[in-house]
């Protein structure tokens, strides 16, 4: 009896142990991540944010300083762009910017969006912080769709339809897609655990991204690498009949700071929502956009009114635009006055590439993108390595293997910074010439004389913005 008695109660004792550890592994089973509600909610008023930039804000910034015969057409362009890119983006565009493949390119795994998910986790900038893949999708498909819209204006008002939406097929395939690929493609945070994982991750990594080249929001896959492509196409479409004799005046600087003001807020999504996570580097960015932009619009003004006599509220509008690209890449490192800064320097030497060097060279940027986005790029990513030392207010380096602040090297940053900006201009520049050739010999590039001459509404839409 008392053997049986013992048998119960060691059953019943192993049963209550195998109870409360089931209970203990309960507890402590991995749990999968979940995204933050406050960082998604964030990340869809910036997607939203973005595409207000692009429509109807780069339309009307653009379609403003056209003459009023080729409004529609600049309008067109943009708006068709816009859903051109969208659809690229999705078949094929997410997957080579942002799976594994080589440093340049990544991989088709995710063509047509394949394996994605309502539950699927895009990583953040912080270890363990993620949000949905697909609005992280939807915001890069923004980026993706206002960078080739950009390099219009550089040859308005003489580029067939056709012609534009031919070469940005090319264009994006192969000069956004592989610079979006080695500036922003990685492994994300929780890759890098120690030093020997971080070495790993940072195999599998971009190019640049290696190389140690910041751009935070895009100095250099959206802004250097649009305005170099610009200036490729207004050297081979040729200048604008009447050229540097007929008065080429914009038609509309309403409409023109109108599309610069929607721009401005707009940006706010475009650079904050880079960071992925609303916190306290979203608030440094956002105070950094907003200073940067006031302080260029300043500088560009102060110039104008010195040299010219009369400052212009195309240039003030100008101004404020070549601040937001400065600052882009250099965005979520820079402090608050290093912003300042940065947007002072950047009016300046903005208003110098649209009249003197412009002039100085002959070329004709029809609405300055190069002397804008360009110029603006390459002074906003090399100004990144001034700004991001800490010694300047800047944040300095996250290393996430120590999970603190990495050790600064100015000449080291400024090295890789110049990495970026020369690597992009050679890319793209390389890519935007063969695409115009490829268009020129087969459709041809630019309109008629005639057909110039009565406007590229009419002659390529049927249609005018205006009834006279």
């Amino acid at each position: 009896m008392n053997s049986r008695l013992l048998r119960f109660c060691s059953l019943c004792g192993v049963l209550l142990c195998m109870s409360y550890f089931q209970e203990v592994w309960a507890d402590t089973a991995v749990v999968p991540p979940a995204p933050n509600k406050g960082d998604t909610a964030w990340m869809f008023v910036s997607t939203v944010l973005v595409t207000m930039m692009v429509i109807p804000g780069l339309a009307l910034f653009y379609g403003g300083m056209v003459r009023a015969k080729n409004m529609l057409s600049v309008l067109m362009q943009v708006f068709v762009i816009f859903s051109m890119m969208a659809i690229l983006w999705a078949l094929y565009g997410y997957s080579v910017a942002f799976t594994e493949g080589n440093p340049f390119f990544g991989g088709l795994s995710k063509a047509f969006l394949i394996g994605i998910t309502p539950d699927s986790l895009a990583a953040t900038f912080s270890k363990g912080v993620y949000i949905p893949e697909y609005i992280y999708v939807a915001f890069q498909l923004t980026f993706a769709a206002i960078t080739p819209a950009l390099i219009i204006g550089a040859f308005a008002e003489r580029v067939k339809f056709s012609a534009v939406l031919v070469f940005m097929l090319i264009w994006f395939t192969f000069a956004y897609l592989p610079m979006a690929h080695m500036v922003w493609y990685w492994a994300g945070p929780d890759a890098y655990t120690d030093a020997k994982a971080a070495e790993t991750a940072a195999a599998t990594a971009g190019f640049l991204f290696q190389k140690g080249a910041l751009d935070f929001a895009g100095g250099t896959v959206v802004h250097i690498n649009a305005g170099v492509a610009g200036l490729i196409g207004c050297l081979m479409a040729g200048k604008r009949v009447g050229f540097g004799k007929e008065s080429l005046a914009p038609h509309s600087v309403t409409m023109t700071m109108i599309g610069a003001s929607l721009l401005w807020v707009g940006w706010f999504g475009f650079n904050v929502g880079s960071n992925l996570e609303a916190n306290g580097l979203a608030a440094l960015v956002f105070v950094n956009t907003l200073l940067a932009s006031a302080a260029a619009t300043l500088a560009w003004t102060g110039s104008e009114w010195l040299v010219r006599g009369k400052p212009s509220m195309l240039g003030g509008a100008s101004g404020a635009v070549a601040g937001l690209v400065a600052i882009t890449p250099a965005c979520g490192w820079s402090g608050p006055m290093g912003a300042i800064g940065l947007g002072l320097v950047v009016g300046a030497i903005c208003f110098w590439s649209v009249t003197s060097l412009k002039n100085r060279f002959g070329y004709d940027d029809s609405l300055d993108a190069f002397g804008v986005h360009g110029v603006g790029g390459i002074i906003g990513a090399l100004g990144t390595a001034v700004v991001a030392n800490p010694a300047l207010g800047g944040t300095g380096v996250w290393d996430y293997v120590t999970n603190a602040v990495g050790e600064y090297s100015f000449t080291t940053q400024l090295t890789s910074q110049i990495w970026g900006v020369a690597i992009c201009i050679v890319w793209t520049g390389i890519v935007s010439f063969i695409a115009f050739k490829i268009v020129d010999m087969t459709i041809g590039l630019r309109v008629s004389h005639e057909v110039e001459r009565e406007g590229l509404d009419i002659s390529e839409h049927g249609e005018t913005a205006y009834r006279i």
